[in-house]
């Protein structure tokens, strides 16, 4: 960038650069090594990536997985949708193992993705006709969800925890790990609801935050399920600001030892909440709704669901449910509403 009057550098001109300049310190390249990837993220794409890796060293000859070329990336692409074919995988499955290939390659020679997107498309469109359905999770409306805090037995800290768990993530329509990350100081509880931080979630690519007032209500109890944990983890010398919410407990109600655990530290696993809800929707009598399987997902979609029967605008479910302001997906992928056979439309009219 040159301002009037200045004349470009010569080509023979001395650089000012020094090898200093292109080199960082040990304690740096520690910090760059980490991943900048959420937990999940990061273990869903090491292992997409080592079984990549693995198919690339057994073939004859072996291929290179990094960089790869197109031939490399389109010959696997066709080798998954084989093996979905078969059976073992679904599309949308094969479409996320490619594109985390994808984006792991150097941004400056990624392959030419387009003829396995192609093929993964119509491979969908037969396996849509041929009977395919995407599983989703069921939908724990209010009626279900007050079913299964019944099941806690909220005479114990194991069930004082489950009940607000459950309270919590279906008030506040929380993802597993938005639920799981949340530290004492993120809730604070108010004589009318709570006053609930979170500090990141999966669409919040800026880590800006969002912090959502959850009015009390007489059915779900927040504020007295709230207190009643946070008593429980006073107890424990589990309430300082920095500490978690939500902590995994053994039978007898004391902190778990969570000494090796070396990434989610004191966290509760994500993977725990889910048992949780299953098991108490089993207990419930509700494993299933509508033929679809109650998992923690399910408090995601069933408060979504709620509103939508109570005509919560759209902008208003995004905002609560941490989607994108531009987003359709709590009406494309989160309604899940228990059809009645009076519902039908033709039934409106008389018999002939």
């Amino acid at each position: 960038m040159l301002g009037p009057g200045e004349m470009p550098p010569r080509a023979d001109a001395q650089s000012p650069w020094t090898d200093a300049d292109f080199r960082v310190s040990e304690e740096d390249k520690d910090e760059l090594d980490e991943p900048d990837l959420a937990e999940n993220t990061r273990i869903n794409r090491d292992s997409t990536i080592r079984a990549f890796q693995e198919w690339c060293a057994r073939q004859n000859p072996p291929r290179v997985a990094y960089p790869c070329t197109t031939a490399t990336y389109t010959a696997y692409g066709l080798h998954l949708i084989r093996r979905g074919k078969a059976g073992e995988f679904k599309p949308d499955t094969v479409r996320q193992y490619m594109s985390r290939i994808w984006n792991w390659q150097p941004e400056d020679m990624q392959p030419d993705p387009s003829r396995v997107r192609g093929k993964i498309r119509l491979w969908r469109q037969e396996w849509a006709a041929a009977g395919g359905e995407v599983e989703r999770s069921a939908a724990l409306t209010l009626p279900y969800l007050l079913k299964c805090l019944v099941q806690c037995d909220e005479s114990t800290n194991i069930g004082r925890r489950d009940a607000f768990t459950l309270a919590l993530a279906y008030c506040n329509v929380h993802r597993r790990a938005e639920l799981t990350d949340l530290l004492v100081k993120h809730v604070k509880i108010l004589p009318t609801g709570l006053l609930v931080t979170t500090a990141t979630s999966k669409t919040d690519k800026q880590a800006k935050g969002s912090t959502e007032f959850i009015a009390d209500r007489d059915d779900i109890q927040l504020v007295a399920r709230a207190r009643a944990w946070y008593a429980v983890l006073k107890d424990l010398g589990a309430d300082r600001p920095d500490q978690p919410v939500f902590r995994a407990l053994t039978v007898t109600g004391r902190l778990a030892n969570r000494t090796l655990a070396t990434w989610r530290g004191d966290r509760m696993k994500g993977g725990a909440v889910n048992d949780r809800v299953q098991l108490l929707a089993t207990k419930a009598g509700i494993p299933y709704i509508a033929n679809k399987k109650v998992t923690a997902h399910s408090l995601r979609a069933g408060p979504n669901t709620d509103m939508i029967e109570a005509k919560v605008p759209l902008r208003e479910r995004n905002r609560r449910g941490r989607w994108p302001p531009e987003s359709n997906t709590a009406d494309t992928v989160y309604d899940r509403p228990v059809t009645d056979p009076k519902d039908d439309p033709l039934s409106k009219v008389p018999l002939g």
